[in-house]
């Protein structure tokens, strides 16, 4: 042994020792894909269409039809993959580097062990009852078990025609819109919202037509497919096809109450078996409605707009689902909406969210009644409890946004509308925020002073307004010296609430028209700022700029599904 090198505590060789075999056993778990542990509930529990080619056509009786993915593919790649999903299937991340993946993850080669179908839903679009709608371009491909008893559907979208697609589809995806959805999903887990993950990107090889613009006008663009991945893909609009058609198909609605409680709110069967008789649907009610508005209260803290909160999108889980027109909020505005349908009517702007969502939930409710699974005053009681979970958790949400120890509705409501007013960058400014000092004497402080860290967000303010935010500060303040908590801490605390970066649509853009020239790298380096948001990331600044100019191009700012 040298004489620098001390003997190693034998304690702390045992520890490494047991590292060791720890990280040995948790390699030793990770699954081939051929060894993933496969289950197929959902289509073994349920009934299902007896024919399992792709024609478009009415499916009645059934909740999925069993088809197989048939988009063509020519020399699929793989564009980007997460895997902190493939941690959450327990599958090797040096599956990703099979020459196979590809093939597999387009549809092209069988998934072994797979079971794939698509799923049969309806849905209301702006209000108005849209009839059959279902998997018209999505292929799951089976239901699997994790290590941690999870279950985990395995999702192509953009994976060719099934009995779904409408009329004039194609039933695939466009790389660009594709790789808003691979980001989308993981981007909105980075900020710590219930959402669908996602798996992989992967480009087919071959082209697709759109209309990007809504416009009649086809753009050609490259193909893609993303694998995406959840607990269950269950919608709103699930139920909803079966209380449309009535009669027989009414019966359905319960058994996929039942296979939603018995698999995905187990709790509300052992409630109901242990406590005083009470109604399991009415409590799957509560429980969904309550889902809804803590996903809800979430998206308006992180000043997310959706886009498309139809009910075939509202997942029964309360997951954000189907990233189709999506954007977070630059210039602060309650009016914005990604989606170019949406104009002008402004059905699902962002300030509606909260309102819309809350429809959505008593159709769903609706839905229930019309099975006779709950009363009339228990879908009131689910509504009800929609309004009040959403307004508990936007204002915890707020009131840490602002780390003030209780909330104040005055001072949120004041500081909404000078954001509005001055059109401020909505990220940014509560990033800006946690600089601020709680300063005992702030009336003592040369005014300008108080808005020193909030600068580099409030550009051209005119003086009158400059006064209206220096009011606003100081009544900040006073909050602040209040709480009594020190700034330091408060910072930390801030700061891991209100992130640096989100996944701006510009961002996405520029990513996408590199792509488009068949380079990947901008995908794969946004995926990991977008991956932790909170994070301040050095060398990763420039993601959390003010959008250029050309950001508020059509296209950009507004987009259609693809």
């Amino acid at each position: 042994m040298g004489e620098n090198q001390a003997a190693e505590p034998p304690a702390t060789t045992m520890e490494r020792v047991g590292e060791s075999a720890k990280n040995s056993q948790e390699r030793a778990k990770l699954l081939r894909l051929e060894e993933l542990n496969w289950d197929h509930s959902f289509v073994r529990e349920l009934p299902g269409d007896p024919r399992t080619d792709s024609t478009p056509r009415e499916v009645v009786g059934a909740c999925y039809s069993k088809v197989s993915p048939s988009a063509k593919v020519g020399k699929p790649e793989l564009v980007a993959r997460s895997e902190s999903v493939s941690e959450l299937l327990d599958l090797d991340p040096a599956e990703f580097q099979r020459p196979d993946f590809p093939a597999i993850f387009s549809g092209a080669i069988p998934l072994v062990g797979g079971l794939p179908y698509a799923q049969c839903y309806g849905g209301q679009w702006f209000g108005m009852w849209a009839g059959q709608l279902g998997d018209g371009r999505g292929v799951t491909l089976g239901q699997l078990v994790n290590s941690r008893g999870e279950r985990l559907d395995l999702q192509l979208k953009g994976a060719g025609k099934t009995p779904y697609t409408l009329q004039n589809a194609d039933g695939l995806a466009a790389l660009g819109g594709s790789i808003r959805e691979f980001l989308g999903c993981e981007a909105m887990h980075g900020l710590g919202i219930p959402t669908v993950r996602a798996l992989c990107l992967i480009a087919t090889g071959e082209l697709v037509y759109r209309d990007v613009f809504d416009d009649g006008n086809l753009k050609q663009e490259p193909g893609a497919i993303v694998c995406r991945v959840a607990p269950s893909l269950l919608r709103f609009g699930s139920f909803q096809i079966h209380a449309f058609r009535g009669g027989e198909s009414l019966e359905i609605i319960r058994l996929l109450a039942d296979y939603a409680i018995r698999h995905h709110f187990p709790h509300l069967e052992k409630t109901h078996k242990s406590e005083a008789p009470r109604n399991k649907y009415a409590d799957l009610a509560v429980e969904v409605a309550e889902r809804t508005a803590s996903l809800v209260a979430g998206w308006q803290g992180v000043g997310f707009t959706h886009g498309a909160l139809n009910t075939d999108n509202m997942s029964l889980l309360g997951l954000t689902i189907d990233y189709g027109p999506f954007g977070f909020l630059d210039a602060f505005d309650s009016n914005y909406t990604p989606n170019t349908v949406d104009l002008p009517g402004r059905k699902y702007r962002f300030a509606n969210q909260p309102d819309a969502c809350l429809w959505n939930v008593a159709q769903f409710t609706s839905t229930l009644s019309t099975a006779k699974l709950i009363t009339e005053d228990e879908a009131n009681q689910a509504v009800g409890r929609y309004g009040d979970k959403f307004m508990e958790e936007y204002r915890s949400i707020m009131t840490r946004k602002l780390g003030l120890p209780q909330y104040n509705e005055e001072l949120v409501s004041k500081l909404l509308t000078n954001l509005s007013v001055d059109k401020v960058d909505y990220t940014n400014f509560f990033r800006l925020l946690s600089n601020v000092k709680a300063v005992v004497a702030a009336a003592d402080l040369d005014e300008k002073d108080l808005l020193a860290p909030l600068r580099a967000v409030l550009l051209d303010i005119g003086p009158e307004r400059e006064e209206a935010w220096i009011s606003w500060v100081k009544s900040y303040i006073q909050e602040l010296v209040a709480g009594g908590v020190p700034d330091e801490q408060r910072k930390a605390t801030m700061d891991a609430v209100n992130p640096k970066y989100v996944l701006r649509n510009y961002l996405c853009q520029s990513a996408i028209d590199a792509a488009e020239q068949s380079d990947y790298d901008e995908v794969r380096r946004l995926l990991k700022v977008v991956q932790r948001p909170y994070d301040e990331q050095p060398g990763m600044e420039k993601y959390a700029l003010l959008p250029p100019a050309w950001a508020n191009r059509p296209g950009v700012s507004l987009v259609s599904s693809s």
